[in-house]
């Protein structure tokens, strides 16, 4: 397989995007975990610590996939540097290693989304807890 200079820089636009919507994510999930802590404060109640706990983990999955995004991209930047260089070899197996770099990340935002609907489904129980009290 031959890849040319504009081959990794096919995929800068698809970056892009996604690292924007992994820190729109990030700053969601800051919000929250703000306004949450708020609310532990006033009422100490059981569904606020398991938000709490949920909030940790996708504050992790999100680190981490914002570090394996960034990893893809520096990925594809050195192989546009390899291919002008004319290491086409190493260049190939540096791309290839971008492409699952950025599996990698996308399997993390699905992992993330599943935690996040757990997260909706506590408020879910919480509020129809006080429903029916």
């Amino acid at each position: 397989m031959e890849i040319s200079l504009t081959t990794p820089a096919l995929l800068f636009p698809a970056l892009s995007l996604l690292l924007l919507a992994y820190t729109n994510r990030f700053m969601a999930l800051a919000n929250r975990v703000r306004a949450l802590k708020s609310q532990y404060a006033e009422s100490h109640r059981a569904q606020h610590l398991l938000q709490i706990r949920n909030l940790r983990r996708r504050l992790v999955i999100v680190r981490n996939m914002q570090a394996v995004g960034i990893g893809s991209m520096f990925g594809c930047v050195l192989c546009m540097f390899l291919l002008y260089a004319g290491f086409a070899d190493a260049a190939k197996v540096l791309f290839g290693a971008s492409l699952l770099a950025l599996l990698v990340s996308l399997g993390m935002s699905l992992w993330e989304i599943q935690i996040s609907v757990d997260a909706l489904n506590i408020e879910l129980d919480d509020m129809q807890e006080d429903a029916s009290t």
